[in-house]
């Protein structure tokens, strides 16, 4: 499910007591009618699918693709993965995938052959984090790991040999949800979350020399020999993920295929035309989100000081 671009606006007069919120593009019904899903990673939309294998070892046997979001096409070889079997994932590659082994996963489809897509989003959100926390941990490949389609002939060496690069996504991470959309929810958690730089835990192999020969141009496979993938020594540091923005779903809606107006995306940087004025003001689409926020817990707050203000009596 794509998100569309939430369409905002400052509201023609700030004092004009007779202005409508809902000129403003704010959903009506944000506080009750509204999952929020944020920091949401800068990186490639794809879907993680696994497939149906009649044999092979979890962990160690090629069994998931990434599939881009927009053409379809593979972004990675198979390649090894805890996730079960006929499995679909709505993910977003990391921009750093290479040097921190993380698939940011956004949503699910189907889970073990079980379609969940149907269900409301915060049941799949719910799904989606307690099945990610019950899957086995493997280790990556060690940094001696080599990585050859069959159709190459030589393997390129590595241009900075000290740094550990991963062959494939290793952590998938579930981006975090907030079923309160209340505004002061908003304004108080949320936005600063979204704004936020996120940290997350990863596994680097600290020695142990791997091999890893794919059996075809669109396979991995894994020589595990003496060194199996659970029982490498690996050391947990921390990696550093810059935030995009914001996303917002419609509570009780199914998950939908393509463009939908059941989500709708708030990018922390601005958008700007190639013809706009380089004097003109820009702000950022999360920028208008918090002011208007903020201004409509300003009038809800001016409104209950006025109908807790007791009226002046004459005496008689």
């Amino acid at each position: 499910m794509y998100a569309e671009l939430l369409e905002m606006k400052e509201e023609m007069s700030l004092w004009d007591k007779h202005a409508h919120d809902a000129d403003n593009g704010l959903p009506s019904d944000l506080e009750g009618g509204w999952v929020a899903v944020a920091p949401v990673p800068t990186g490639k939309r794809c879907l993680a699918i696994t497939h149906q294998s009649a044999a092979g070892v979890i962990g160690i046997s090629p069994n998931t693709t990434l599939r881009s979001r927009v053409l379809g096409k593979m972004l990675l070889p198979r390649f090894p993965s805890s996730l079960p079997p006929l499995t679909i994932l709505d993910c977003i590659l990391d921009i750093d995938w290479k040097t921190n082994g993380i698939l940011h996963v956004l949503d699910v489809l189907k889970w073990k052959g079980q379609d969940v897509g149907d269900c409301e989003t915060p049941f799949r959100f719910w799904w989606r984090d307690t099945r990610l926390a019950e899957l086995p941990k493997f280790s990556p490949p060690s940094s001696g790991f080599s990585f050859t389609p069959a159709s190459a002939q030589h393997q390129q060496p590595d241009s900075n040999p000290g740094s550990y690069n991963f062959p494939y996504p290793t952590s998938f991470v579930p981006i975090p949800y907030h079923t309160d959309t209340t505004f002061s929810a908003l304004s108080s958690s949320v936005i600063p979350m979204a704004r936020s730089t996120r940290e997350i835990m990863i596994d680097v192999p600290v020695s142990a020399p791997f091999q890893f020969q794919p059996s075809s141009p669109t396979a991995m496979t894994i020589d595990a020999g003496e060194d199996h993938a659970d029982s490498r020594p690996t050391v947990s540091v921390p990696a550093h993920v810059a935030s995009d923005g914001l996303l917002l779903y419609v509570s009780q809606a199914s998950y939908e295929e393509g463009t939908s107006p059941l989500s709708c995306w708030i990018p922390i940087k601005p958008i700007t035309e190639q013809t706009q004025a380089a004097t003109s003001e820009v702000i950022s689409p999360l920028d208008l989100f918090q002011r208007l926020v903020h201004r409509r817990l300003s009038r809800m707050s001016s409104n209950h000081v006025a109908n807790d203000t007791p009226c002046d009596s004459m005496d008689m």
